[in-house]
């Protein structure tokens, strides 16, 4: 399994290192530039650790963190922080983290699948009191009933490669982002019943792609 995290720092760490001094360039040209604070642990680290959480299987952040990585993964993190700490440099990584998940896109093969993902941000009966969202998620309806929060927006490739992914507030239509998910795709796509539509169908159909249920 540590091998796997090697792997996956390294692809992590080359991104970084091309991606952060355009980023923080374009950040000084707009007058965007804010002072980074500094943690012992890199920009790299921080992504891997993250990305690493879904590979190993913890349902929990924090158990992985604090049973896991501080645990056994002092060795290849030596900057390890505390628990606290680490969740207030998170936000730090968020835009390099989307882009670098955007860099991956498979291959077009021609045959790309469509479906969402609900996530939950609370249970449904206590949506009035919740505050972490408070004005971006959303209540809705699904197939399994009322939830509290978003929607993940995912297209793959017949070889299981990922696409294109987008997060909405959980009140959005599936339907809505497909136009921004198949950009640039043609041949066929599939999809469950919530993704039939007329207008939809003449959408893609324009765009060389065509929806199959």
């Amino acid at each position: 399994m540590e091998d796997n995290l090697i792997v996956l720092f390294c692809h992590v760490d080359d991104f970084c290192k091309g991606f952060y001094p355009v980023w923080e360039s374009h950040l000084l040209s707009e007058g965007l530039k804010k002072r980074r604070r500094k943690t012992r642990l890199s920009p790299s680290e921080l992504i891997s650790i993250v990305i690493y959480f879904h590979v190993v299987g913890f349902r929990n952040f924090k158990t992985y963190y604090v049973t896991y990585v501080q645990k056994y993964l002092r060795e290849m993190f030596p900057g390890i922080v505390s628990y606290g700490h680490l969740i207030n440099h998170l936000k730090s990584i968020l835009v390099p983290l989307c882009i670098f998940a955007q860099s991956l896109k498979g291959e077009k093969t021609g045959i790309y699948f469509v479906d969402s993902l609900l996530l939950k941000v609370c249970h449904i009966k206590r949506e009035k009191q919740h505050r972490v969202f408070k004005g971006l998620a959303k209540k809705s309806k699904s197939t399994i009933g009322w939830f509290f929060g978003f929607k993940l927006h995912l297209l793959i490739n017949d070889k299981g490669e990922f696409m294109a992914f987008k997060v909405t507030a959980g009140d959005v239509d599936d339907r809505k982002p497909i136009a921004f998910l198949t950009k640039n795709l043609t041949g066929k796509l599939i999809g469950d019943k919530g993704y039939i539509s007329q207008p939809l169908f003449e959408v893609l159909f324009q765009q060389g792609l065509q929806s199959l249920e």
